[in-house]
This record gives structure tokens, C-alpha cells and sequence, in this order.
């Protein structure tokens, strides 16, 4: 269930991430969601004052062939537990920057109109 072997994925034969050349076909990740997310969202959800989390656990797990591996040139032998530059961390990069300014102007908005004057909205 950590994207090391090939059965996480639903490649029984894969042994390893190396010379993965293609994401995981579909949206679900066939080896399941890791024990530690249940636990962070059931903290999360207990908590007094909210906390957002940005979950990238299920777009990093579909990208199998975001390891550096034999492709990535200069890196010798396997790594499937860090990810290529560029590439996934510049997505993880591009949604946490979306996500920042879409609450910015979402509290921005909750903060104008909660300023009381109901001629300008």
C-alpha cells in the first residue's frame, strides 16, 4: 500500500517502481488508502477549530512513473519513495497555490460581507 511494489498498483509482476513509464490507469488506486489517512481525518474532524487539509495522497499514488528510476538520467538504481523534478511536486505546488488564493478570496468575500454595510455587496 506504499507504491513500492508492483501490487499496489495492481501489477503483480512490477517488483518496483523502476522503469514505470506510465501513471495508473483510472482514478482509484487499486492498493487502497493507507492506514495513516483514516487516522488524519478522524483527528481532523475531532478538532475544535477547523483545519483544511490538502490531501495528495490519491493523485501521488496514481503516479507510479513520477519515481526517479533509470529514466531520470543520472540516478542510479531505485527510488520509489521520492518524486521527480519537475513533475509531481510541481503539481502539489500548483494546487496548494490554487487552494491559497481561492481561500484568500473566499475569506476576503466572508469578510466583506461580513462588515454589516448592506449597501455594497
Amino acid at each position: 500500500m506504499d507504491g513500492i511494489r508492483g501490487a499496489d498498483w495492481g501489477e503483480q509482476t512490477a517488483k518496483s517502481c523502476n522503469k514505470q513509464t506510465q501513471p495508473v490507469a483510472g482514478s482509484t488506486y487499486p492498493g487502497g488508502p493507507l492506514p495513516a489517512q483514516g487516522i488524519v481525518n478522524s483527528v481532523l474532524g475531532a478538532m475544535s477549530k477547523p483545519a483544511y487539509l490538502l490531501d495528495i495522497t490519491l493523485l501521488s499514488q496514481l503516479r507510479k512513473d513520477a519515481h526517479p528510476s533509470a529514466y531520470s538520467g543520472d540516478h542510479s538504481g531505485v527510488d520509489c519513495s521520492h518524486w521527480c523534478l519537475a513533475g509531481l511536486p510541481d503539481t502539489w505546488n500548483q494546487i496548494l497555490s490554487s487552494s491559497v488564493l481561492t481561500y484568500r478570496v473566499v475569506h476576503q468575500r466572508i469578510c466583506f460581507v461580513n462588515l454589516g454595510n448592506s449597501t455594497i455587496r
